[in-house]
């Protein structure tokens, strides 16, 4: 019985979630007993169109992004988008609340014109996916379960509950109560509260969980002093997307 065949595809991105691949190190030695991959720009120069998995990094941002998308729903039984920029559109949709001919002569300069570029969309915008491994970069151990669930015919578990609770569990200081404006209330966990507890904040990069409870962070905001006009640029650095929505 062969193996399923995957390939793995980058667009707008910093391709940080291919590298978390590669870093998995033996356990990838473990996962290639099971599927053979047969197309990955980072890490081999062959490429093909006859694969069963796709694995997609980064954002679409252009309308050849769309077609290449299709190309690879039409090929691809399952499709996994990995890292914030796939799941959720990411860091680069912050340009989506900018003026476009701004940040195109900001970023292209006097070469604007050459480059046909729009609003940053998450892959399931564009096509249908049957999985997501959220995070920037993704967490390794997650992007295993994920695929080895899949394999499986069965469905991952990605938790739904907000960053706070694993807060809680791993007895941080409240990022408000040391003076940051977190946005982990709202904020999907699965990372282990990886930032705060190195002292910073919650920043947004797993994306919002499922019905967030919108009125408990106010709550939160107002008991800090904090009203949504105050904070909503902090919510726009990963959720510039699902803001919209």
């Amino acid at each position: 019985m062969s193996k399923p065949r995957v390939a793995i595809f980058d667009f707008a991105g910093c391709e940080g979630d291919e590298l978390q691949i590669v870093n998995l190190e033996e356990s990838l030695l473990g996962l290639l007993g099971h599927v053979e991959v047969v197309t990955f720009r980072e890490a081999m120069k062959e490429r093909t169109d006859d694969y069963d998995i796709a694995i997609v990094e980064g954002s679409c941002t252009r309308p050849e992004d769309e077609e290449k998308l299709k190309h690879i729903r039409e090929c691809a039984s399952i499709v996994i988008a990995i890292g914030s920029c796939a799941a959720i559109g990411g860091i680069n949709s912050l340009k989506n609340h900018l003026d476009p001919a701004w940040y195109r002569a900001e970023v292209y300069g006097d070469k604007a014109d050459w480059f046909d570029t729009y609003k940053a969309r998450p892959i399931s915008a564009v096509i249908p996916i049957e999985a997501a491994v959220p995070g920037c970069p993704i967490d390794r151990d997650e992007f295993l379960h994920v695929v080895k669930t899949l394999l499986l015919g069965r469905t991952p578990d990605i938790p739904n509950y907000p960053i706070c609770v694993e807060c809680k569990k791993n007895e941080n200081v409240c990022a408000f109560d040391r003076g940051e404006v977190c946005v982990g209330p709202v904020t999907r966990a699965g990372c282990n509260s990886c930032c705060v507890n190195e002292g910073t904040k919650c920043w947004g990069c797993r994306g919002l969980i499922d019905d967030p409870e919108k009125n408990a962070h106010m709550e939160v905001l107002e008991a800090h002093g904090l009203t949504p006009d105050e904070v909503i640029k902090n919510f726009q650095t990963y959720f510039g997307w699902e803001g919209d929505q």
